[in-house]
């Protein structure tokens, strides 16, 4: 980051393509956060997303069990309870559904048992099947109008990233509850320090927020704008550009006293994409020495498949063992 920065910038996709390119560029450039308006998803969908979840939550824990992700083998799909997912080896304060896309029996991935594909496990509510199946196309289709900005903020042509990347992109869709902290001062952390690990997370908020970016010298709250989502850039991007691009630290404390909900949707590069360097002509030190886990994504070699199953056999070390490779 080439200076301290406390607000995270707001971009309306209603705007030019070229002020949007624009916009994207400086907001990736500085702090890697961006909120997007005017991005056209329904919002009836995303309230009925929200009122559903919110029921599936009030389950007890034994029926929520019943879809617990062990029952999806290496689809990687399902329900975890609090404390079920680590970050950098610490439990996290957060219990969850995973959904992907939905993949039957005969799609070619799943016969060849390609791990985080397959079908998705859907608790016995009405609706919610086609509440979330609707939400991840349309957030699919708004993956690929960010990733058009994104490139043509790069330089690119426009379809460079479907190009290379993402005509069958890996989207991988979180609902996650955060409970009421009951050390809200402590050092207890809904999700702790850690990047996203693919190209860009857009990520719908409750009213109740909680996460926070790392600044250069300090953590800021990003704060609910009602309508937007807030997205920020993975570590294949941060890659792709050189460090042009920052892929920027942020965690999840839950100081309300009450339940937190947050819906992140990841839309990556086909798992057998071969991540390479974009010519930027950045000369951008390696970052390494100041991430939390002091690795450097510059130095990885292989598919973004390759890089994803180093990192989510480390969040969840059993079901990891059991099904990966």
């Amino acid at each position: 980051m080439a200076k301290d920065w406390t607000d995270i910038p707001i971009i309306d996709l209603r705007l030019k393509p070229s002020i949007v390119a624009k916009a994207l560029e400086e907001a990736c450039r500085l702090q890697g956060f961006f909120y997007l308006v005017g991005h056209g998803v329904d919002t009836a969908l995303q309230n009925r997303l929200e009122a559903l979840s919110r029921e599936f939550f009030r389950w007890d824990e034994a029926k929520k069990m019943q879809i617990a992700m062990a029952h999806a083998g290496r689809a990687w799909r399902g329900y975890f309870p609090v404390g079920g997912e680590l970050t950098a080896g610490r439990p996290d304060l957060k219990e969850g559904l995973y959904f992907g896309s939905e993949l039957g029996p005969e799609h070619p991935a799943v016969k060849a048992g390609l791990p985080l594909h397959g079908a998705n496990l859907f608790p016995q509510l009405p609706d919610f099947k086609e509440t979330v199946l609707d939400y991840i196309e349309a957030m699919t289709q708004l993956g690929h109008r960010v990733m058009q900005g994104l490139a043509l903020s790069l330089g690119l042509d426009t379809g460079y990233f479907d190009q290379h990347y993402t005509r069958d992109p890996l989207v991988l869709f979180r609902i996650f509850h955060y409970p009421a902290d009951p050390h809200p001062t402590g050092d207890t952390w809904g999700v702790g320090e850690h990047t996203d690990y693919g190209l860009l997370t857009m990520l719908k908020q409750d009213e109740v927020g909680g996460l926070e970016v790392k600044c250069q010298s300090r953590w800021v709250e990003a704060p609910v704008i009602p309508g937007s989502f807030v997205c920020n850039i993975g570590d294949m991007l941060d890659r792709m550009t050189g460090g042009l691009y920052r892929s920027t630290p942020h965690r999840v404390k839950n100081r309300s006293g009450r339940s937190r909900l947050s819906f992140p949707f990841f839309f990556d590069p086909n798992f057998h994409a071969l991540v390479q360097p974009i010519d930027t002509s950045a000369l951008v030190p390696d970052d390494a020495q100041q991430r939390w886990d002091r690795a450097s994504v510059h130095n990885f070699q292989g598919t973004y498949g390759d890089y994803l199953l180093g990192k989510v056999g480390r969040v969840f070390p059993e079901l990891g063992q059991s099904v990966l490779p």
